[in-house]
């Protein structure tokens, strides 16, 4: 009670500050603050050094009121109150409490759910999303419409499990291609002004964290079991990326136990790793409840007391909630923590907010983003990059006979089925907030044709109800028929699992019953966050071509019509295995990567699953045909003789020889790195953007082996013209990229061939590592 009193009270002080002068509050340091002449204020000073002067003028009840997500202002010092929570995954969002969209800006710029957006392979479109979301996030703060510039997001968790809800939120499967998107959002999001931060970026959930609710197991006390080798070289390069490459200003840790220790409360994790291994310099916050959820639902601290002393001596910052505002002080009173360690996370917490510039006066007078505002939100600039994001993201998986593109010319009449041709909801995804403006599939068809008739089939994509026949009467009487089939979030979304692979209720029996009614072969158009089983559809020749289009954002519809009609070319390539329905079978609490041939557990993700998937990972069609090879030129001979002299190989202890990582040293690393070329040649007969994606494969990698079967290494994305050629140059690091993981977690190049290549059918250059 004492502490929930001393918060009140901190509360309170500052409305009164309000209600005294009237109007807005006074700016923190600002003219108006009764702390402008104190250290913390003198913007020349470094930010920790700003942030524990301010942290050591405080009193233990005023400390406390800072560590939740709504933190305490203390109006002595003219410290207003601060919300931490703001959402920006893919657009500014309606969820957290920091965002507002009720003053001079109503909408914001809504871009594709990540999982599409990381079906596009580039980098450079995903740093752009990024900085596009912190400027509209910067812009409503100095419109006074935020009351928070960190951003929980993005989220880099591996998409492990296909029936994950949460996997659509996430750069799919691959620890490759979620570092880089992590890399890629982060910078974007925090801007490039040395010293100041536009938003700060928070890399969530830490870690292998992948689970909502499964056959009676929930996320809030789930103990993921995880070997040190997938944590090395599968759950955690994401997380490290954000740190080490991106300066993330922020990780989130996750509700999963680790191996028996909750995530917010593993000082190895926390501690050691985020700030000793990693240098994290920023904060730590926990998911939403989750301290209070190491007692109440994981018990592993046996009072509130113990529970936010362990939480915040193991390295937590702030927790998002009250749990630690409310029993913090009585922790403090019962010697359960020190105050020196509620001073640490405060000084972390508000050094954040020193490099936001928040302690240094009027917002609008700074430097780099002070002239940001309303003018500044659903600009063109970003409406036709949510348009490129969801072109460029959509993957056609199927297209026989060239059922597409479409010649509108000689398309007459068209009929449009399904759940999601016309609805707005269909487009968002998860963590969205209010569209500039909406395309839906159907308005963007009727951009196209003139006339076009519309049936939804089903009530809904659960399509408990389906309109069969009617729709294959509609179906019979129409030139071409485009149907919008898939899943929505009452199938998948946080808290939401699925069971099934398969389309929900009758949408199979009402495809294929519109499929044997139509005069051409159909088109299906699927919007779903996760993969789904559409084996019928693949072998039915009478669907003549399938896309996937996930959740595509407030231009989805647009994005969708383009490419069906040929204005845009495909290039899209699946970030995550497309898995048979018979991989329900296999738990997902099960975290094993890697296969295991003696049991009959498949493993997972194309690194390791010994299935037959419906669509692999990186498959995606064209409408052009392109060709790629490593440019010998470039190719590096034996780099290696006198780089590894010094580096004696050691028995790997699972087959051959490895020079350590950790012995080769960051020099030796960066000496070792070289780069690959790929040439694409564009062969027609249309421009076209083309990915290259290139993998490693190891000449002993063998089924449940600890070797993937192969490994992506490096990707990059050019527009190429029908008829021409272009280069593509990536660096290849060794150290990161050719070496694989060993039981322990330690990091090895085996000695010996390592091969690269570009295709299933391309040819490969082999890189041998031999001193």
């Amino acid at each position: 009670m004492a502490a929930a009193a001393g918060v009140l009270l901190v509360l309170t002080a500052a409305v009164l500050l309000l209600l005294v002068e009237g109007g807005e509050p006074p700016y923190s340091c600002g003219p108006r603050s009764p702390s402008s002449g104190y250290a913390f204020c003198d913007a020349r000073l470094p930010p920790a050094r700003r942030a524990a002067d301010l942290v050591s003028r405080l009193t233990a009840a005023e400390k406390v009121a800072q560590l939740g997500d709504e933190a305490g202002g203390v109006a002595r010092l003219g410290v207003p109150p601060y919300k931490w929570w703001s959402e920006g995954l893919h657009g500014l969002s309606y969820w957290g409490h920091g965002m507002h969209f009720n003053g001079a800006v109503t909408a914001i710029t809504s871009f594709p759910q990540v999982l599409l957006t990381a079906a596009a392979f580039d980098d450079r479109l995903w740093f752009r999303i990024g900085q596009a979301i912190g400027t509209e996030a910067r812009a409503l703060y100095n419109l006074g419409q935020a009351e928070g510039l960190t951003i929980w997001s993005p989220n880099v968790n591996i998409y492990r499990d296909p029936r994950w809800g949460r996997g659509q939120e996430t750069p799919g499967e691959d620890p490759t291609t979620a570092s880089k998107y992590a890399v890629a959002f982060v910078k974007g999001l925090q801007g490039s002004t040395p010293g100041t931060l536009q938003t700060s970026a928070c890399c969530k959930h830490a870690t292998a964290y992948d689970l909502e609710e499964w056959n009676g197991v929930a996320r809030y006390n789930f103990n993921a079991k995880v070997t040190a080798q997938d944590l090395a070289d599968t759950f955690n390069p994401p997380f490290k990326s954000c740190v080490v490459d991106a300066k993330a200003s922020c990780v989130m840790c996750a509700y999963t136990d680790i191996n028996g220790v909750p995530a917010c409360a593993s000082s190895d994790l926390l501690s050691k790793t985020f700030r000793g291994q990693w240098g994290l310099d920023g904060y730590v916050s926990s998911d939403c409840d989750a301290v209070a959820l190491l007692r109440d639902a994981q018990r592993y601290a046996p009072t509130p007391e113990d529970t936010v002393a362990v939480a915040i001596k193991a390295g937590l910052d702030l927790n998002c909630g009250n749990y630690t505002q409310v029993h913090g002080m009585a922790a403090l009173q019962q010697g359960k923590m020190r105050e020196s360690d509620v001073d640490r996370a405060l000084t972390n917490l508000f050094a954040v907010r020193m490099r936001l510039g928040h302690f240094d006066g009027d917002p609008r007078s700074n430097a780099a983003y002070g002239h940001l505002g309303a003018a500044d939100v659903c600009t063109q600039a970003h409406r036709d990059l949510a348009l490129e994001a969801a072109q460029d993201g959509i993957v056609l998986l199927k297209n026989d006979a060239g059922a597409l593109p479409l010649d509108r010319a000689t398309v007459r009449s068209a009929a449009v089925i399904g759940p999601n041709a016309n609805d707005p909801a269909a487009l968002n995804g998860n963590y969205f907030g209010p569209p500039c403006e909406t395309t839906t599939p159907l308005q963007g068809v009727q951009r196209y044709i003139s006339s076009v008739r519309f049936l939804a089939g089903c009530d809904s994509p659960a399509c408990g109800f389906a309109a069969t026949g009617q729709a294959a009467a509609l179906a019979s009487s129409s030139d071409q028929v485009i149907m919008f089939m898939g899943l929505s979030q009452d199938q998948e979304k946080e808290g939401l699992d699925r069971t099934s692979l398969l389309l929900p209720g009758k949408q199979q029996s009402l495809i294929t019953a519109v499929a044997s009614a139509a005069r051409r072969p159909v088109i299906l158009v699927l919007l779903t966050g996760g993969p789904v089983d559409v084996t019928f559809a693949k072998n039915n020749p009478k669907i003549g071509a399938i896309l996937w289009a996930g959740y595509p954002g407030q231009a989805g519809g647009l994005a969708v019509a383009k490419v069906l009609f040929g204005d845009h070319n495909p290039s899209g390539r699946l970030p995550v295995t497309w898995y048979p329905e018979e991989f329900t079978r296999i738990p997902m609490t099960d975290m094993r990567m890697r296969a295991d041939p003696a049991t009959g557990y498949p493993g997972r993700s194309y690194r390791f699953y010994q299935g037959n998937p419906v669509y692999k990972f990186g498959y995606g069609l064209s409408y052009s045909k392109f060709s790629r090879r490593l440019v010998a030129a470039a190719k590096p001979r034996r780099p290696n003789r006198n780089l590894l002299a010094g580096v004696i190989p050691k028995q790997a202890g699972d087959g051959g020889e490895s020079y350590h990582v950790e012995e080769i040293g960051e020099e030796g690393c960066e000496r070792l790195k070289f780069p690959a070329t790929v040439e694409v040649h564009n062969h027609g007969p249309m421009d076209g953007k083309h990915s290259v994606l290139v993998f490693v494969r190891w000449p002993n990698a063998t089924a449940g082996a600890s070797r993937p079967a192969r490994q992506l290494v490096g990707f990059s994305s050019q527009h190429v013209r029908a008829g021409e050629k272009a280069r593509l140059t990536m660096e290849i690091n060794p150290c990161e990229h050719l070496s694989r993981a060993r039981e322990d977690g330690t990091k090895v190049i085996d000695r010996g061939s390592h091969f690269l290549k570009v295709g299933e059918e391309d040819d490969e250059w082999e890189i041998s590592f031999d001193a």
